[in-house]
């Protein structure tokens, strides 16, 4: 054990994970379990009291749930490094947990290795994160695939929808049958659909009218 190990405090309200984290941690050389709290505001208790490097954070616990616990940590040291370490990956909660000063967010089924890298990653002052919270965090489109298509896509759509054949369409709009069935494909592939009632049906429901 040196003066010089990564130093972890385990905040989880089952005794079995804390368990298993700490024999974890503690078999990496350079890292060692200072403390375990089977509550929030045990954490938050133990976390000025111990001043360890990193705080693995669960978020569902009793007394004080995890977010309100790393606010309350952060706010007392602001250089605390706690990384969340639950089964949670929703928008709503990764983002709350973030804010309240997290800096690293992990789910419980991550490979140990990726887990202990976290650990040190979060101590050298970098924000750790698993890449499916990372997508969660992604900013959601609003673009309809019929936003995706082009005007004479959209004109070869609406004739679809009006029970017209590819060679009735090239003569509506001036172009060969050939060309049609690229757009026709090309319609399908964007809207999800195989076949043309299943396109005319879209349309109908999801093209705003002319």
């Amino acid at each position: 054990m040196s003066d010089h190990d990564v130093t972890v405090l385990l905040a989880d309200d089952h005794h079995l994970v804390r368990s298993g984290l700490a024999g974890l941690v503690d078999s990496v050389d350079g890292m060692r379990v200072v403390g375990q709290a089977a509550d929030g505001a045990e954490a938050v208790s133990l976390a000025a009291e111990l001043l360890p490097a990193v705080v693995l954070m669960d978020l569902s616990m009793p007394v004080l749930d995890g977010v309100e616990a790393t606010r309350r940590i952060v706010a007392a040291q602001p250089d605390a490094h706690v990384v969340v370490l639950t089964s949670f990956s929703d928008t709503t909660r990764v983002g709350d947990a973030l804010a309240a000063g997290a800096v690293g967010y992990l789910l419980k089924d991550c490979d140990p290795r990726d887990l202990i890298a976290a650990v040190r990653s979060a101590a050298q002052g970098y924000a750790p994160l698993d890449p499916r919270v990372a997508r969660a965090l992604l900013p959601t489109t609003t673009v309809s695939p019929a936003d995706r298509l082009s005007v004479r896509e959209l004109q070869v759509l609406r004739l679809i929808g009006k029970g017209m054949a590819n060679k009735q369409i090239g003569r509506a709009l001036g172009i060969s049958e050939r060309t049609v069935k690229v757009h026709v494909g090309h319609v399908f592939r964007q809207i999800g659909v195989t076949d043309r009632t299943s396109a005319a049906l879209w349309g109908k429901q999801y093209l705003p009218d002319e």
